[in-house]
């Protein structure tokens, strides 16, 4: 059976997906109250996998407690961590337990998490690794060629940089990643409207948004701190006018939410845009409120047609 996700893009619905950080322990409450808080607002929700390289609680673990609460989980898997061995076998197992959504990414390193010591793997490469998941789905082999006793069932997504580079270099990375089986591309968070337009228009005129779906990150920003932070990150690319609304502004979340607000209201009218993707930093109960403030809610009604 395929996911919701997958359903709801095929027929044209404009979608929403989060972003939900594990905990950096054992129990589960934490993840399943963050889970309760954007239920219904949500069409799926990501599950990181050691983001920025800091240990937490599994992505496959967190899927399924999120399952458990009713949401569809996109488990994220990185490279950083696992040989082609392990990550054939967290894929299958995500499978059996009904996980359909897998984003494929290639991950942070051990330096900049708090296992500094810890080596990394990146035993394949980003391409390799989306590939994979196309061949043992669709063709039952794993990637050195052993048949499988039954095919795993994947909605396979990557992820993307709408950076200010030349087109003909961020088409073909894009074709690259498409042709290797990427269904569903979810991007940095975009700052820049004009230079996210300037991405769509590219991906448009290839004919790339006719082959994969393209979902826009959003991240609503809660301090000139964290912009200043968010500004510093490589393929993220921060306007100095967002800047300045921050830094002058009397209540910031409030203007943080209310740049989000702006932002999905320029990329809603976008053509081959087929959703956005909240990421928040420990702020998860502002994702009901933005959903419900830009129009998007319930999943339902929303429609590309």
């Amino acid at each position: 059976m395929i996911s919701k996700l997958e359903s709801l893009l095929a027929e044209h619905k404009f979608v929403v997906t989060c972003e939900l950080g594990p905990p950096a322990g054992a129990a589960l409450d934490p993840l399943k109250e963050k889970a309760r808080m954007v239920r219904g607002y949500v069409d799926a929700c990501n599950l990181t996998d050691c983001t920025t390289a800091m240990v937490r609680l599994s992505s496959l673990a967190s899927s399924i407690a999120v399952m458990e609460e009713g949401i569809e989980p996109i488990m994220q898997l990185t490279l950083r961590d696992r040989n082609r061995i392990a990550l054939q076998s967290d894929l299958l197992g995500a499978s059996a337990l009904g996980i359909r959504n897998i984003l494929c990414l290639y991950g942070d390193p051990p330096s900049v998490g708090n296992e500094k010591d810890a080596k990394p793997v990146y035993d394949i490469s980003t391409l390799q690794f989306i590939s994979m998941l196309r061949k043992m789905r669709d063709e039952g082999v794993l990637l050195g060629g052993g048949k499988l006793s039954s095919r795993p069932v994947f909605f396979i997504g990557a992820a993307a940089s709408p950076k200010s580079e030349e087109s003909k270099a961020r088409i073909e990375a894009i074709r690259a990643k498409i042709d290797a089986g990427a269904e569903f591309i979810q991007t940095q968070p975009v700052f820049d409207i004009d230079l996210f337009a300037s991405f769509m228009d590219d991906m448009r005129s290839s004919g790339l948004t006719e082959r994969c779906h393209f979902i826009a990150g959003i991240m609503p920003l809660r301090s000139a701190k964290m912009a200043k932070h968010v500004k510093s990150i490589p393929g993220i690319e921060m306007t100095e006018k967002i800047m300045e609304r921050m830094e002058r502004a009397g209540e910031q979340q409030r203007e943080g939410v209310e740049i989000a607000l702006e932002l999905i209201s320029e990329i809603k009218k976008m053509e081959g845009v087929s959703g956005i993707h909240i990421m928040t930093v420990a702020w998860e109960e502002v994702i009901a409120e933005i959903v419900r403030a830009s129009g998007l809610a319930p999943a339902a009604r929303r429609s590309l047609l």
